[in-house]
């Protein structure tokens, strides 16, 4: 069983506790459906890095859904500053979770009432260094990306069931990637990462509407990346792209920048991390250092 670290003390509904007492209702919808938003937020230095960010897109989630959450954006922010203090966290991770509720065994989001806003601050689990040194392998998953249409991979949702299922496809395969394409058979997202390109100088991602979801860490490498110089385009990509690419890369929360050599069996460039993934990685580290944009 899984467990934080020693003195966790858990923030729900502007109360803390610890492991063990922190809880909620079997009958809350985040249990019973996926019905809730979510961030994942890391911390560096005891700061936690682009909050104002992660704190907009877990509002926007919320409003997509129909989520009234019972605090305002001010304070949630300091909720998660004092529970990162309380945890005496210097290098980690948040998760923010708001649930719908406890309610009835039903859909019906007038049955439910007392949304959980809940902030756990612990250790993260990274990426092995020899990922960043060597690269990482990907597969493609049989898995399809959520249709856009039917649920908007822009809502953080508590439902990742087709990210998991993705997930499993990869640790079958070997790899702690996959691949996840959309309905048209483009390239969308990996399952916990998005991924960008580079061909002849040019740095390429999938845009929005190619089913992904629009990570913070995402949009802070295109701004670094064009604060270097180059060129950023967000456009459709298939797997074609992907094999014949100078270099590969995913970023997320966790993964920051890790550098892919090989999607289904296919080597990408030389094999080995390339100049460009290695340059937005040590841009990043610094831009944490710093502990965000100025």
């Amino acid at each position: 069983m899984g467990r934080l670290h020693e003195n966790a003390r858990i923030w729900i509904n502007g109360r803390l506790y610890d492991e063990e007492h922190a809880t909620v209702s079997v009958l809350d919808h985040g249990l019973l459906y996926g019905d809730g938003v979510f961030e994942g937020i890391r911390v560096y230095g005891g700061r936690v890095f682009l909050l104002e960010e992660h704190i907009r897109r877990l509002y926007e989630s919320a409003k997509a859904i129909r989520l009234q959450i019972p605090y305002s954006p001010d304070a949630l922010t300091a909720a998660v500053r004092e529970t990162v203090q309380i945890n005496r966290l210097q290098d980690g991770y948040v998760r923010l979770v708001v649930t719908r509720g406890a309610g009835s065994l039903g859909l019906d989001i007038r049955k439910t009432s007392d949304p959980q806003v809940i902030i756990i601050a612990a250790t993260i689990t990274l990426y092995p260094a020899e990922y960043y040194e060597k690269g990482l392998q990907l597969v493609t998953a049989s898995t399809v990306r959520n249709l856009s249409s039917a649920l908007s991979p822009r809502i953080k949702s508590l439902n990742y069931l087709n990210n998991i299922l993705a997930k499993i496809e990869a640790t079958d395969a070997g790899c702690v990637e996959a691949l996840m394409l959309n309905h048209k058979g483009e390239v969308a997202e990996c399952t916990g990462d998005n991924i960008f390109v580079v061909r002849d100088s040019v740095i390429r991602t999938p845009p929005p509407e190619a089913g992904i979801l629009e990570g913070i860490t995402r949009n802070a490498v295109i701004r670094l990346a064009r604060e270097a110089g180059h060129t950023v385009l967000e456009t459709p990509l298939t797997r074609h792209d992907i094999y014949i690419a100078d270099e590969c890369f995913l970023t997320g929360t966790a993964a920051e920048v890790v550098p892919v050599i090989r999607l289904d069996g296919r080597t990408i460039g030389d094999g080995r991390p390339g100049p460009v993934t290695r340059q937005l990685l040590q841009r990043f580290h610094e831009l944490t250092r710093r502990g965000g944009f100025e």
